[in-house]
């Protein structure tokens, strides 16, 4: 399966403890290139719908439909990173984020991860 940076996937994330998030979410594809074309895990950003989060911080980040390919506004959650098998990703992605909009998906995990 080739996985690309900055695709986002449907995922199925179960099974999960405590407050991960769980089901098929959308995630979109942080690791580069090189990891991502080895037989290895990728690693991915989860996100929810844009109706589950009332309010913007800067740990997340709101993404429009016409900007993620995907069927319902987004937020994708910096503090919810996840390395993952491919085989939980759904066998085509659903979208592919901007340049721009993967620098703030980068920025949103960098400030949750203190760097």
């Amino acid at each position: 399966m080739s996985v690309r940076r900055g695709e986002v996937y449907f995922a199925n994330l179960d099974p999960v403890r405590g407050r991960e998030q769980s089901g098929l979410r959308p995630v979109v594809v942080l690791s580069v290139n090189e990891i991502n074309r080895m037989p290895l895990v990728v690693t991915v950003v989860v996100g929810t719908k844009g109706a589950n989060v009332a309010r913007d911080f800067d740990t997340n980040v709101r993404v429009s439909p016409a900007e993620s390919g995907l069927p319902l506004e987004t937020v994708f959650l910096g503090f919810q990173v996840r390395s993952i098998d491919k085989d939980r990703l759904e066998v085509r992605p659903a979208g592919c984020l901007s340049e721009e909009t993967l620098a703030r998906v980068e920025d949103a995990v960098r400030k949750c991860l203190g760097l």
